[in-house]
């Protein structure tokens, strides 16, 4: 019992060290997709539009983690490689999508998401692109 506590625990350990490194790795794709510095501009400005995105990345990471690590055998090396696969295929295709809407719609996307004067509607559809995205891979994976 206390044996399998402790592969569990371990487990855990290594699964949440893989998580929070994929957020990370979300939290520099919206720093490098939008104008400024990024935690300035969300805790020093409070900048709604820039948490929102920020918000809605890391939610979709999470979705994303959450899933590779939910269908994941009893092999925790394959485990692991898997969760980071599947993380940064998402993210890779979150970014993708950002720069397809960026494409398609008026004026610089990441300029104006992180546009302080207000929230600017553009935040709302870069969030649900995201969260669209992260559920596709998370379905995907399952």
């Amino acid at each position: 019992m206390i044996d399998d506590i402790l592969q569990e625990s371990g487990a855990a350990l290594a699964y949440g060290a893989v998580g929070i490194g994929l957020m990370a790795l979300g939290y520099l794709v919206v720093e490098v997709t939008t104008p400024g510095h990024l935690g300035r501009q969300i805790w020093t400005d409070r900048n709604r539009g820039a948490a929102l995105i920020l918000a809605a990345k890391l939610l979709g990471v999470g979705a994303i983690v959450t899933t590779a690590i939910a269908v994941s055998e009893d092999d925790l090396a394959a485990g692991l490689l898997g969760t980071v696969a599947y993380g940064v295929i998402g993210i890779v295709l979150m970014t993708a999508a950002f720069y397809m809407l960026d494409l398609l719609t008026p004026g610089k996307l990441g300029a104006t998401v992180v546009d302080a004067k207000e929230l600017h509607p553009s935040c709302w559809v870069v969030a649900a692109a995201d969260l669209g995205t992260a559920a596709i891979v998370a379905a995907a994976i399952s």
